[in-house]
């Protein structure tokens, strides 16, 4: 036997993992519906404004950047992070105000509204990557196991990115019956997994579907999409507005900041709440994911100009995906909030709040990070609030992976 015989075992495990987790393109009717969307131009998915979606700059300062051991430290929390085990007893009673929220890390969240249960982007898998064994590792625990969450009316995914959307996840929620509502393209990966065509909404932007009272729209954001190192932009990527009889609330999904949350605002806002992406940002993706200053100015731009409602941070303190302290999300997003005047929720991951009453506002992280400089601070000691692209950057960086 030779040393490539050894290997063959190894190569046919790796090659079927790959068919598994990558999913599925869109095929037959799925793509004609895909070439009819006015969103689809020359072959591919268009963002609403232009998008670099491939990093920009130096391949070599950004490594120097990302493996200088200073800043590798400043990337992970110096402790355990403090997980509210969520429990029965916490979800049982339905809310108060008839709107409730709990994060459960990343962008994962359980929205209970109008006595319905909408699931926003579950991951439940220890890493967000194709393979077991290598990619992002959570920071921390789930808050609960899926079972023990309980009913869920609806699974609402923004895009196909491994952070948002979990091959094991998926696979433990198809045997459920549960329905999904899902960008135009992304259906394909879920019938891979055994969701049936008939428990899924595949929208696209501006189209809207309704489950037991609820309404579910998605809207554009500012993004791509892809789960391997070939990207055709077939997938769609979207925000969403969740709409009942007395709430409405907001997910952004993943995007960089464009004006069309105030058209998405004017539409279907004012929000009770929304869920804003406020991590992963760097000026070399500067168009593809918000800083929490850029956050900030997307969630007043929702609300029509002015603080409204309660802004809940998502797409942060999970996974390790961008050179940024871990803890700076957090930090600039609460001084974002303070200089906005705009209410703020900091839950701990599994830790259920409700907009309308006494929010979590404890900056729990900072026990976990050392002090961190506040650059995005101006010289008068006030959070900058601009959200002008980062410096441009020269030349191409081409790292693979999707953020």
């Amino acid at each position: 036997m030779t040393g490539a015989d050894y290997l063959l075992p190894l190569r046919t495990k790796l090659r079927s993992m790959r068919t598994e987790s990558f999913g599925a393109d869109p095929a037959g009717a799925r793509m004609e519906r895909i070439r009819r969307s006015p969103h689809f131009v020359d072959g591919a998915f268009q963002n609403p404004v232009g998008a670099r979606i491939r990093p920009s700059g130096s391949t070599v300062e950004f490594a120097k950047t990302y493996f200088q051991k200073e800043q590798r430290v400043l990337r992970t929390p110096n402790g355990s992070v403090p997980v509210h085990p969520t429990t029965l007893a916490d979800l049982a009673a339905p809310p108060v105000s008839g709107l409730r929220l709990t994060w459960m890390g990343h962008s994962s969240v359980l929205a209970e509204i109008d006595g319905r249960r909408i699931l926003f982007d579950p991951v439940w898998g220890d890493r967000c990557s194709p393979f077991p064994f290598a990619g992002p590792k959570r920071l921390h625990p789930t808050p609960l196991s899926l079972a023990a969450l309980g009913p869920v009316d609806v699974v609402v995914i923004s895009h196909d990115h491994y952070d948002h959307l979990d091959l094991p996840t998926i696979r433990a929620l198809a045997g459920t019956d549960t329905v999904f509502a899902v960008p135009l393209g992304v259906g394909a990966h879920l019938e891979r997994w055994g969701v049936p065509a008939a428990r899924m909404h595949e929208l696209d932007w501006n189209e809207t579907a309704t489950v037991a009272g609820i309404s579910l729209t998605a809207t554009p954001a500012r993004h791509f999409c892809g789960r391997g190192l070939r990207n055709g932009q077939h997938t769609l990527w979207a925000s969403w507005v969740v709409a009942g009889p007395e709430h409405r609330i907001y997910h952004s999904g993943d995007t960089g900041y464009f004006p069309g949350f105030r058209d998405i605002g004017a539409e279907h806002g004012p929000f009770d709440a929304t869920m804003i992406q406020i991590g992963a940002y760097s000026e070399y993706w500067p168009d593809i994911h918000m800083t929490p200053a850029e956050g900030m100015r997307a969630h007043l731009d929702l609300q029509g100009g002015r603080p409204h409602g309660v802004l809940l941070p998502i797409h942060w303190g999970t996974f390790n995906l961008a050179p940024h302290a871990w803890a700076e999300p957090g930090e600039w997003t609460k001084d974002a909030g303070e200089e906005a005047d705009q209410p703020v929720a900091f839950p701990r991951p599994g830790e259920p709040f409700e907009p309308a009453g006494i929010l979590p506002v404890e900056p729990w992280w900072r026990v976990l990070s050392p002090v961190l400089a506040r650059p995005w601070r101006l010289s008068g000691g006030q959070s900058g609030s601009g959200c002008g692209p980062a410096p441009a950057a020269r030349g191409d960086l081409d790292l693979a992976g999707e953020r």
